[in-house]
């Protein structure tokens, strides 16, 4: 018995083998026919090695959450052995999650070796291969984050958050009242470009070409943006195009206060070729794009799907800075990442081998109810609220994490000064990606 509705057994396995061969032009509508599945099947109904919460239309559709429980419940650290992306482990429970994320030295998140997503292609030497810190490991990690860090001290967030609280203010006074607008696009799309125009010092009128390439990335496998991946690489080409001219024009300047002067100017990433500047591009974009975006909206959806967390904060704005992290951890906008045992070892009884790809599903770890109590209750005013895996542990913790943090709160402080409520009157609609957490659209009204 199995979960796919589409292609044979051979079909699917021959769509694997060329993804791990490296073709980039397999038509996404092929590779997506022949993994069809249901995505409202009932997991439990199933043989347990055929559950595999990794298929993008059980994200897009929301019913990846029993998926989940049922390995959590069941098979904490489970292998299956076929999936739309190969062969892999889930690791589904808080402790082997952080266990995972805390011990690179046996779990890689090398490129060459299959990189942090499922689906990544070990000892690919291509002009898709897209290099950048997150998935080198230790010493090379280390000291290409450690030029970017700075953007991100306190000291640097104090500063930007007046501007912040600036352009959350001019975006919410622009929205129209009593009638239905997609928030997604009018609030949490246009903070997030702003600022992140702002980081890379480019123009704001550029600002919305961040977001698009951002969305490229995670919609690469997506057959109703584009045929193949070939065709979202040509995209991104662009972006490279963008970022290489800004790239030499600041090497040439003396060192300024924004995230391409800092890879210009710093020896550990001034010589960087082509590839590896747009994946470190890349990874600043969908950094500063992702958690931030879909933590507002994913905010705003939770507080309308559990109206007596609204009521509360209606009651008391000064929960505001508690309900942040709840909101993060609540909507877990980075869904898994994945690592490659550099050595055979155990996890959770498991024998996972060397070379075996390792996924931590820490949007299921965020709802592990033996780490975190009433984990699946959203509690605004949770006494430990920042006890989540949303961004991630170990040396590869989120880099940005204050900064998103900082404008979910300023934007919720300034929500709470205009409207009486945010409300959703439209069906949300989500995204079609098991590595991003994701809303694409989120109808609402303003109320006064």
């Amino acid at each position: 018995m199995t979960q796919y509705l589409g292609g044979s057994d051979e079909e699917r396995r021959s769509i694997i083998e060329r993804r791990f061969a490296g073709e980039m032009n397999m038509s996404n509508k092929d590779v997506m026919a022949a993994f069809a599945i249901d995505p409202h099947y009932d997991p439990y109904s199933i043989p347990l090695d055929k559950v595999d919460p990794s298929h993008p239309s059980l994200f897009l559709h929301g019913t990846h959450w029993d998926h989940l429980k049922r390995l959590r419940e069941e098979d904490p650290v489970h292998y299956h052995e076929e999936s739309m992306f190969g062969p892999y482990w889930s690791v589904t429970k808080y402790e082997d999650i952080m266990h995972v994320d805390s011990n690179h030295q046996v779990f890689s998140s090398l490129a060459k070796k299959g990189g942090i997503g499922l689906g990544g292609v070990p000892d690919r030497e291509d002009e898709y291969q897209l290099p950048m810190f997150i998935q080198e490991d230790p010493p090379k990690h280390d000291q290409q984050r450690q030029v970017v860090t700075p953007m991100f001290t306190p000291r640097n967030l104090s500063e930007l958050e007046p501007l912040i609280r600036e352009r959350a203010a001019a975006i919410l006074d622009n929205l129209p009242r009593n009638e239905e607008f997609n928030w997604v696009r009018h609030v949490s799309v246009e903070l997030t470009a702003q600022m992140l125009a702002t980081l890379f010092d480019v123009p704001q009128e550029d600002r919305l070409k961040l977001i698009d390439w951002s969305d490229t990335i995670q919609n690469l496998a997506d057959p109703d943006e584009f045929e193949t991946p070939d065709e979202g690489f040509q995209k991104l080409f662009e972006c490279l195009a963008y970022f290489q001219a800004y790239y030499e024009e600041r090497k040439k300047q003396p060192p300024k206060f924004d995230l391409i002067s800092m890879l210009a100017h710093d020896e550990s990433t001034n010589d960087m070729d082509p590839q590896e500047l747009l994946g470190n591009v890349m990874l600043l974009i969908v950094g500063g794009n992702d958690t931030t975006r879909n933590s507002i909206s994913g905010g705003v959806l939770a507080l309308n799907e559990n109206p007596d967390q609204y009521e509360k904060l209606m009651q008391n704005p000064g929960l505001i800075p508690k309900m942040v992290p709840e909101i993060i951890r609540w909507q877990s906008p980075v869904a898994h990442m994945a690592r490659t045992a550099l050595e055979d070892c155990e996890l959770g009884g498991k024998q996972i081998r060397k070379n075996d790809r390792v996924c931590m599903w820490y949007i299921s770890g965020n709802r592990d109810e033996d780490a975190i109590e009433n984990a699946n209750e959203f509690i605004i005013d949770r006494k430990n609220p920042r006890q989540h895996t949303a961004f991630g542990y170990g040396i590869h913790r989120c880099v940005g994490n204050r900064l998103a943090e900082m404008q979910l709160r300023v934007i919720w402080e300034e929500i709470m000064k205009r409207f009486s409520k945010v409300e959703v009157t439209g069906e949300p609609v989500g995204l079609a990606s098991s590595f991003i957490h994701g809303i694409r659209e989120l109808p609402v009204t303003l109320r006064d």
